[in-house]
């Protein structure tokens, strides 16, 4: 049985089987975390917005609050996006793709995936990604 200790003190490497259970674990849990604070902060987010609900009689206070709510509003949205790529990234731990690329099948690096867990492509195909999308863009 594994203790809280080493759970919180285990690190993924490279000198053990890639994806093997203890690593599939890790990233469940630093998912989970991960999602869980974003909601935690939406929550936040709602209470104080409702609070917040009320008249402003200076002109410049209320264009502020309105200009607060609307990018308070736009990062939600962002988050809710976040959320959906990190139960996409839960379902492909459930499922055994996690941690493989989409467009190669290679693993994806344990490196990448501790900084960036929802990742779904290795390093190399990302940049080749990036780049066809900047011809496209440059055109």
């Amino acid at each position: 049985m594994t203790s809280i200790a080493e759970v919180v003190e285990y690190r993924p490497s490279d000198d053990e089987p890639f994806m093997n259970p203890r690593q599939r674990e890790y990233f469940r849990g630093k998912l989970n975390a991960w999602k869980e604070d974003i909601l935690r902060e939406s929550r936040e987010t709602l209470d104080s917005l409702q609070e917040e609900n009320q008249n402003h009689p200076d002109m410049a206070d209320r264009a502020s609050s309105e200009s607060d709510r609307s990018l308070e509003l736009r990062t939600r949205d962002r988050q809710r996006k976040l959320i959906s790529k990190i139960d996409a990234a839960l379902k492909r731990i459930e499922d055994g793709s996690y941690g493989y690329c989409e467009e190669t099948g290679d693993p994806i690096g344990l490196a990448r995936l501790d900084a960036r867990p929802i990742a779904t492509l290795s390093l190399e195909a990302q940049e080749m990604h990036e780049r066809r999308e900047k011809v496209y863009r440059d055109e």
